[in-house]
């Protein structure tokens, strides 16, 4: 979109956040974290650190896709990592990983991982 680049037609930094905001928030889904599911229990994924490398930019009418995956978990957190590639020429963009933790509402506690994680997420409650 015309507001996610700069006057030179180069996608912003923060864009690719949002990108994997969204590809995280689908991922949560697919692992049966809803909307509807995280309001049942009051736990909810809760982003601790971000690390995020810019490899190469998008420009104005790049089509992207942003691949997500979980790739490491114990205790009370997990790691997901992220990239961002042009599908037009298989270049990779961006790589991220974010740890997350599960936290109980209002409490503001962490929850430790359910048995299974991330195969089988139940969140429980």
């Amino acid at each position: 979109m015309y507001f996610d680049t700069d006057a030179g037609g180069v996608v912003h930094n923060i864009v690719y956040l949002r990108f994997i905001e969204v590809a995280r928030t689908l991922l949560a889904i697919q692992m049966g974290m809803s909307f509807q599911e995280i309001e049942r229990t009051g736990i909810h994924p809760v982003v601790t650190r971000t690390e995020i490398d810019y490899k190469r930019p998008a420009k104005l009418g790049d089509e992207l896709r942003v691949e997500g995956r979980v790739v490491e978990w114990s205790g009370v957190r997990f790691w997901v990592e992220f990239e961002v590639v042009r599908p037009a020429d298989g270049r990779l963009l961006v790589k991220c990983r974010q740890a997350l933790a599960l936290v109980q509402m209002p409490e503001g506690r962490a929850v430790r991982l359910p048995p299974g994680f991330p195969a089988s997420l139940s969140l429980g409650t």
